[in-house]
């Protein structure tokens, strides 16, 4: 569900940056008061493996259409709704700038519909709820697919609203829902039993994951960070390369609509953000430039997988070293 940026004006797109940047200022608030730094690894590890993840399309049965988690509900159980935030827009950011996946100008909105509605309502108003203190499996996986069948369809709802606001008369409103919804729906509940089986072995090797008490259990925050970190090189270097080629929902959903899913925008604010993205993407849609080849895909998913830990682990690290300083001017 990465918009590109000929699906936002550059109002619309500098609004979303706002309401998205001041999202970013109250997670980073909000790290700096109660995150424990001993998962800034994890939380770096986690962010590769939904990078990866999101590399691979599976095909929905019946539609010619394809789909991928958004993974901001998994991210939230993982590591809390602020940390997921911080972890969405850093992946978000990697796609954009360096694989040409979603445009820049568009990266707030990308942001607001696969991030906000996972992280800050579907996660602690329905999926905790949902499990409640005892996380049977049956629970687990019930909130698992409501939770993201939720964030799925009001992310995709607020694209529609995103694009009726930018103008996009080739996206009616009604036309544009019609396709729009029913698929992510479908999207939804793959992405809900993904995520139901992912928590299910943390739950059950780590039963206090969600409130950060991970000692004396079967596995240590350390070995957890490192399944990741695998589960992410196995992702984004090997399984990646079965990705369905057809469609995702919105590009299925603008083909319906509008006959194509490569509409274009003009004007100075598109054409320099789309020469800045030019300059940086150095693998534009996880790929050589110029090249199909099996190696290009590899070679993105563990790059941008690296690339993904890195960003976190610094910006974490910022963050939270920030976290001390503050600490001290009170005392």
């Amino acid at each position: 569900m990465h918009m590109a940026d000929a699906l936002i004006s550059p109002v619309v797109g500098g609004t979303m940056m706002a309401i998205s940047g001041g999202l970013i200022a109250y997670s980073v608030r909000k790290i700096r008061k109660n995150f424990d730094e001993s998962r800034i690894p994890l939380m770096g590890v986690v962010g590769a493996f939904v990078f990866a993840a999101q590399m691979i399309n599976f095909a929905i049965p019946g539609t010619g259409s394809s789909g991928h988690i958004g993974g901001a509900v998994l991210l939230a159980v993982l590591l809390g709704a602020a940390p997921a935030f911080i972890v969405m827009a850093s992946v978000l950011l990697v796609q954009a700038l360096f694989f040409a996946d979603g445009g820049l100008l568009a990266w707030g909105c990308n942001l607001f519909n696969m991030g906000f509605f996972g992280c800050f309502l579907a996660y602690p108003y329905i999926f905790r709820p949902l499990v409640g203190k005892s996380k049977s499996r049956v629970r687990v996986f019930v909130a698992s697919i409501i939770a993201c069948l939720v964030s799925l369809e009001l992310g995709a709802f607020a694209v529609t609203l995103e694009t009726l606001a930018s103008g996009v008369t080739e996206l009616p409103l009604n036309a544009f829902l019609v396709a729009m919804l029913p698929i992510h729906l479908a999207i939804g509940l793959g992405e809900g039993l993904a995520t139901g089986a992912v928590l299910l072995f943390v739950y059950e090797n780590l039963p206090e994951s969600e409130t950060l008490k991970l000692e004396e259990k079967k596995f240590s925050l350390l070995n957890l960070t490192w399944v990741f970190g695998l589960a992410a090189a196995v992702l984004g270097g090997g399984l990646s390369l079965l990705a369905s080629e057809k469609p995702d929902g919105l590009e299925w959903s603008m083909e319906r609509v509008a006959g194509s899913s490569e509409l274009e925008a003009t004007g100075g604010v598109h054409d320099a953000f789309s020469r800045f993205s030019e300059f940086f993407a150095v693998l534009p849609d996880y790929a050589f430039p110029g090249s199909e080849s099996w190696f290009g895909t590899s070679f993105s998913g563990i790059v941008g997988g690296v690339l993904c830990v890195v960003v976190l682990f610094f910006l974490a690290k910022i963050i939270c070293g920030r976290k001390g300083n503050d600490k001290e001017l009170q005392e």
